[in-house]
């Protein structure tokens, strides 16, 4: 009773959203750069930019966290919400890096059909993220991840495919190496997605 009668810390919600939004403008970096990989060091520079933006947003996060007595949502639901969307930059960031330090010259239509999956994934994590502050909204919140879990199936389909084409078709190893690291980072994004939909899902099964 007395923890219902406390002021709770709602500044949590703004976090989440601005980690978000990071997340959106780093996947619409990801996916221009492999549709033209001709200026990957800004694509780069801006997807290392954004990433670092979003590591400010996780590490004021915790720190709130560490000296809120009460908060909106469960702590550890909050602390593994952060960190987790904080993974999909990182992996987005390897991506990128991937390209630039491979010297990959040719981006498949497989690597930039699982760029555009990885957008989807970012856009509806932040839809998502949008509403948790209201547990009213708890069935398109639902349905939101739904749509995440679909978006990484898809993923899955692209990856293995493309895999298939380039083990079958392509003659030089150096470059297989390369896209099948590249095909599994961006596969890897559309993973930390959907985890990140399970902990979102899981906060509106607790709170709803």
């Amino acid at each position: 009773m007395f923890g219902r009668l406390m002021p709770k810390e709602e500044k949590f919600f703004d976090l989440f959203n601005q980690h978000a939004e990071f997340c959106v403008k780093g996947a619409r970096e990801l996916h221009d750069l492999m549709q033209d990989s001709s200026h990957i060091e800004r694509r780069l520079h801006a997807i290392e930019g954004l990433e670092k933006q979003a590591d400010k947003v996780t590490y004021h996060t915790i720190g709130i966290l560490h000296k809120t007595f009460i908060t909106p949502l469960d702590r550890e639901d909050i602390h593994r919400l952060i960190t987790k969307m904080d993974d999909i930059l990182d992996l987005m960031e390897d991506a990128a890096q991937t390209v630039s330090l491979y010297d990959i010259q040719t981006i498949t239509p497989e690597a930039i059909r699982l760029a555009e999956l990885c957008l989807g994934c970012c856009e509806k994590i932040k839809d998502g993220v949008s509403l948790l502050h209201n547990m009213n909204h708890s069935r398109e919140i639902l349905e939101i991840c739904e749509e995440i879990d679909r978006l990484e199936s898809d993923a899955d389909h692209v990856m293995h495919a493309a895999l298939s084409k380039l083990f079958r078709d392509e003659p030089d190893v150096r470059t297989l190496i390369k896209l099948k690291a590249l095909y599994e980072i961006l596969e890897n994004v559309t993973d930390i997605c959907e985890d990140v939909a399970n902990i979102i899902e899981g906060i509106v099964v607790e709170n709803a």
